[in-house]
């Protein structure tokens, strides 16, 4: 998404995104723990993007700073509660144990100019064999909308605070 604020402004809104602000992240949130059956999360969610994903057991696979982070976890996600497994890099990428999922996602901030950005966010996955492959299609084909929403919002929210804070960055160079 183009962010009317520089790189290191988008990234740093990005990162510190709640994502549990929007009422309909949190009713995609219920309603894959209603179908799946999940027990209830009742924690508060008042972190940002980045520390909710350690909190959730996402591992940082690689990072530059300001600039883009992935996060890697192995996992069942068709569980009704899922286990979030986060391994070292090079664990992650030699991971092949049937039955798992390997995920990893990115979020990273471009630059167009001094002024203007792109923000991105981009999510891989593979199983490990055929039998979690099957698992993971059923599971990714009854989610895969609400996981789409979710990052939309997401980037809509990040745009919005990135470029609040671009203005109020100018705004304190102009007193």
């Amino acid at each position: 998404m183009r962010v009317t604020a520089p790189a290191g402004i988008a990234f740093e809104a990005a990162c510190e995104m709640n994502i549990h602000q929007s009422a309909t992240v949190r009713a995609i949130f219920r309603t894959r723990a209603l179908v799946l059956r999940s027990d209830p999360q009742r924690k508060a969610r008042l972190l940002g993007l980045v520390e909710q994903a350690r909190t959730w057991g996402w591992g940082v696979l690689a990072e530059l700073p300001g600039r883009e982070i992935v996060f890697g976890v192995v996992t069942q996600p068709w569980r009704a509660n899922p286990i979030f497994r986060a391994l070292p890099p090079a664990e992650f990428r030699e991971f092949n144990d049937p039955g798992y999922v390997k995920i990893a996602w990115t979020l990273s901030s471009d630059p167009i100019n001094p002024t203007k950005s792109i923000i991105r966010t981009e999510t891989r996955a593979t199983t490990t064999d055929p039998g979690s492959r099957a698992k993971f299609r059923r599971y990714w084909s009854l989610v895969m909308p609400g996981t789409i929403l979710i990052r939309r919002i997401g980037l809509r929210l990040v745009k919005t605070e990135a470029e609040r804070r671009a203005r109020g960055a100018i705004e304190r160079e102009n007193v």
